[in-house]
C-alpha cells in the first residue's frame, strides 16, 4: 500500500511539473506574439510572467526592448542592466544598456558602458566611440551649467498622446498629434514621430505601433483654448502632418503616408510603405486646392518628410532616407525654378552625418535649427543652429540644456526673437511627444546648490542625479560632480521640490522656494540617500491589526502609503512584504495569520498602482521573535508587541 502510494505521489508530482512546464512555455510564446504585433503592455506582463518562472536572457531582453519601445527609461535601464549581466550576452545589450543609462542621464555610468562595449566589439570605429565619450562629458557639463532658458509644458495643446510639430499660420498654432478617441488595446509611450522608415500596410483606423490613430493636423486660435482639425484635403487615411506655410499662408507643404496605386509587393505581402511630401496652394475662395506630390516622392523606394518652405516660397528643405546619402536620414534643399518646378536636391552634407537629421527650420535672422542624433548630444535627438555665412554653413552648436534634453528633442521653431516652440518626449511631459515653448531670459535672480550625501557614513556622493521639479512646470536634472556638490538657477516667485537619487540608493526628497525673495540669494539644501541592502528587514512602523483580523486599518494605511510612495520613487526595486505574529497561540493559526495579513498588505499595495510582479507576500509566524518571549515564557505586552510586526525587505534592485 505504501508503495502505491508513493508511486502516485511520484506520477502527481511529474504530472504537475510538466504542466507547469508546457504553462511557462505558452507563456513565453504568447509574450514572443504580442511583443511582434506590437501590443506591448500585454507582451511586458507576460514576459515578467516568464521571467518570474525562469530567468532567461530571451526574457529580460525582450522587457528592455518592449519598454524601450514605450519610452519607459527608468525599466528601460533596469532589464538592459539584467541582460548585460547575464552569461552569454550579446555585446549589443552592453551598448544597449550604455544608451538607456544616457537616456536617464546617468552619463558617468553610460560612458563605462560605452568603453566596455568598445571593448568586446573591435569593429566599432574610434570616431564612434569618441563620440559617445564626449557626448556623456558634454551633458554633464551643460546640465552643471544651464543655459538661460525657460521651457514651459503647452499644456493647452497637448493630450496624453503624440503632439508635435507646430508652427505658425496667421494667428494661429498649426501642429500635428494622435489625438483621437481611445482604442480599448493601445500602446502608450510611442512615438509616431520616430517611425520615419515607413510600416507595413497599415490599419486604416489605428497606427499598430502607438495603438493611437494616425497623425492629423490640428489648429489653436491665438487666444482661444478650442482646437479644431486643420484640413488640407489630403485624402488619407494615414498620417497627415507636419505641416509649413509660406509666409502669406496661401501654400503649404505636409508629410503624408498613403497606399500607392502600384504598390511592391515582397513574399506576397505589400512592401514598406514610405513618407512623402505634398502641397496644395489656396484657390480664389481661399480653401486649399487638390494636394499634388512633391517631384522627388518615391513611396516604394524611400521616404521624404519634415518639409520646410521658406518665407519667400524659393528653396523646400526636406529630410529624406535617399540612396546615396550620409547617413540614416538627411537634410536636403531644393531651389524652384523661373518656371515654378523645384530643381535636383542637394545634400547638406556639411550638416548631415552618420546618424539622422530630422525637422530643418530657419528663422528670421537667417539662423539655421535642425535636430539628429549623429552630434556630440545629450541623448537621442538633439537641437542644434548653425548660420549660412556668404554660402557656407557654419559649424553647427549644440542649443545645450534645458533647450535639450536626454531623450529626443526636434522640431524648433521661433516665434520672436526670445521667444518660439520646440518638441520634446522628455519625461516630465503629458504624453509620447509634447509640445514645449521656451522663453530665453537674460538674467537669473537666484541660485541653489548643496550637496548629496550618503545618510550612513556621511561622505558625498559622485554622479548623483538631482532633479528640481517646479510646481507646475519643467524638470530639470543633473548630476553631482567629484565633491558631490550640485547647483541650479531659479526663478523667482516660485516653488520647486528636490530629489536625489542614485543606482542602488533610496531617494531624497526636500522644497525650495523663492516666494517673497527680494535680493539675489544662494539658497544651501543638502540632501541624504540611504543605500539600498538586499535581503536586509525595515521595519514598517505603526502597522496594526485588530485581535484575530486582517484587515487594513486607516492608522495601517498610512505607514503602507509611505511604502507606496517608496516603489513609485524607486521603480526598479522589487520587495518581499513580510507579517510577523508574537508567540501566543497555536503555531499554524500564527502562521495562516501572518500569511494573510501579509497577503492583505500587498494587495492594499497592489490597488494603489504596484505592479504585482514587484512584491511577494510572506508570513513568518512566530518563527523570527526579536526577544526570549517565545511558547511558555511570560513577557510583558510590551515585548509581545515588539514581535507583532510588519517588515519589508528589497530582494532585486
Amino acid at each position: 500500500m505504501k508503495k502505491n502510494i508513493h508511486s502516485l505521489f511520484l506520477i502527481a508530482t511529474l504530472v504537475f511539473a510538466s504542466q507547469a512546464k508546457i504553462h511557462a512555455q505558452y507563456v513565453l510564446l504568447e509574450a514572443d506574439k504580442q511583443f511582434e504585433l506590437y501590443n506591448f503592455n500585454k507582451a511586458i506582463d507576460l514576459y515578467e510572467q516568464a521571467y518570474q518562472k525562469k530567468q532567461t536572457l530571451h526574457a529580460a531582453e525582450r522587457l528592455a526592448r518592449a519598454y524601450g519601445y514605450q519610452n519607459n527609461y527608468k525599466q528601460t535601464e533596469s532589464w538592459y542592466a539584467i541582460a548585460a549581466g547575464m552569461p552569454n550576452t550579446s555585446p549589443n545589450n552592453i551598448l544597449q544598456y550604455a544608451k538607456a543609462l544616457q537616456q536617464n542621464a546617468k552619463y558617468a555610468e553610460a560612458k563605462e558602458q560605452y568603453q566596455k562595449y568598445a571593448q568586446l566589439d573591435k569593429s566599432v570605429a574610434a570616431k564612434q566611440q569618441s563620440l559617445w565619450i564626449l557626448s556623456c562629458d558634454s551633458a554633464r557639463l551643460w546640465m552643471k551649467n544651464p543655459t538661460a532658458v525657460t521651457i514651459t509644458n503647452e499644456k493647452k495643446l497637448n493630450t496624453s498622446q503624440s503632439d508635435w510639430g507646430a508652427t505658425v499660420y496667421g494667428n494661429s498654432i498649426v501642429f500635428s498629434s494622435d489625438r483621437g478617441n481611445k482604442t480599448e488595446d493601445q500602446t502608450s509611450g510611442s512615438s509616431p514621430f520616430l517611425k520615419f522608415d515607413g510600416a507595413k500596410k497599415p490599419d486604416r483606423v489605428i497606427y499598430g505601433w502607438t495603438g493611437n490613430h494616425y497623425l492629423r493636423l490640428y489648429r489653436k486660435d491665438q487666444n482661444q483654448d478650442s482646437i479644431f482639425n486643420f484640413d488640407i484635403n489630403a485624402n488619407t487615411d494615414y498620417h497627415v502632418g507636419p505641416a509649413s506655410f509660406n509666409k502669406d499662408g496661401n501654400e503649404v507643404f505636409f508629410t503624408l503616408t498613403r497606399i500607392p496605386k502600384k504598390p511592391v509587393y515582397e513574399n506576397g505581402k505589400l512592401a514598406t510603405v514610405n513618407i512623402e511630401i505634398y502641397t496644395s496652394k489656396k484657390d480664389a475662395d481661399g480653401k486649399w486646392a487638390t494636394p499634388v506630390p512633391f517631384k522627388y516622392n518615391s513611396v516604394n523606394e524611400y521616404s521624404v518628410g519634415d518639409p520646410f518652405i521658406t518665407a519667400d516660397g524659393n528653396r523646400l528643405y526636406f529630410v529624406s532616407n535617399m540612396p546615396n546619402g550620409t547617413g540614416g536620414t538627411d537634410i536636403y534643399v531644393s531651389e524652384r525654378t523661373d518656371t515654378g518646378d523645384w530643381g535636383l536636391p542637394v545634400n547638406l552634407k556639411e550638416i548631415n552625418t552618420e546618424g539622422n537629421e530630422r525637422t530643418p527650420v530657419f528663422d528670421s535672422e537667417n539662423n539655421f535649427y535642425f535636430s539628429t542624433d549623429g552630434r556630440i548630444g545629450m541623448g537621442g535627438l538633439d537641437i542644434f543652429k548653425t548660420h549660412l555665412i556668404g554660402g557656407k554653413i557654419a559649424p553647427p552648436v549644440n542649443l545645450g540644456y534645458p533647450t535639450n534634453s536626454p531623450q529626443d528633442d526636434f522640431a524648433y521653431l521661433k516665434t520672436s526673437p526670445l521667444t518660439g516652440y520646440l518638441s520634446s518626449n522628455r519625461t516630465d511631459g503629458l504624453g509620447d511627444d509634447d509640445i514645449y515653448s521656451f522663453t530665453e531670459q537674460q538674467i537669473l535672480a537666484f541660485k541653489l546648490s548643496g550637496t548629496v550625501f550618503d545618510k550612513k557614513s556621511n561622505l558625498p556622493l559622485v554622479n548623483a542625479i538631482v532633479s528640481l521639479l517646479k510646481v507646475n512646470g519643467q524638470t530639470l536634472k543633473v548630476q553631482t560632480d567629484e565633491t558631490g556638490k550640485f547647483k541650479f538657477n531659479l526663478d523667482k516667485e516660485s516653488d520647486y521640490s528636490l530629489t536625489g537619487e542614485k543606482t542602488n540608493y533610496r531617494s531624497d526628497l526636500t522644497t525650495v522656494t523663492t516666494n517673497n525673495l527680494t535680493a539675489s540669494t544662494e539658497i544651501k539644501k543638502d540632501l541624504y540617500l540611504e543605500k539600498i541592502e538586499l535581503d536586509k528587514a525595515i521595519k514598517l512602523e505603526n502597522i496594526y491589526y485588530d485581535f484575530d483580523q486582517s484587515n487594513i486599518r486607516p492608522d495601517a494605511a498610512v505607514a503602507l502609503d509611505k511604502l507606496v510612495k517608496i516603489l513609485k520613487d524607486n521603480p526598479t526595486i522589487w520587495i518581499e512584504l513580510g507579517s510577523h505574529t508574537d508567540s501566543r497561540g497555536n503555531d499554524q493559526y500564527n502562521q495562516w495569520l501572518s500569511q494573510s495579513r501579509a497577503n492583505s498588505a500587498v494587495q492594499y499595495i497592489i490597488d494603489r498602482g504596484i505592479n504585482k510582479n514587484r512584491i511577494t507576500a510572506k508570513g513568518y509566524g512566530e518563527t523570527m521573535l526579536l526577544n526570549k518571549c517565545a511558547n511558555g515564557i511570560k513577557c510583558a505586552e510590551a515585548d509581545h508587541q515588539l514581535n507583532r510586526r510588519t517588515e519589508f525587505k528589497i530582494t532585486k534592485k
